[in-house]
């Protein structure tokens, strides 16, 4: 799958599907083939940390 550049449409997309298909980010980052630093180094970039209670990026 081929993740939006724009970090905030990122945001979404991943908040998306963590909220309907996934119960980690780790299950998240295995089934798509995601690297998971990289993924959050993205996100940390626009001030999001995954937040592991409430399964999504705040």
């Amino acid at each position: 799958m081929a993740l939006p550049s724009d970090p905030v449409m990122l945001l979404s997309v991943i908040n998306l599907k963590l909220r309907d298909y996934y119960p980690t980010l780790d299950a998240l980052c295995e089934d798509l083939d995601i690297d998971r630093e990289s993924l959050c180094g993205r996100l940390a970039a626009i001030g999001y940390a995954y937040d592991p209670a409430r399964n999504q990026f705040k």
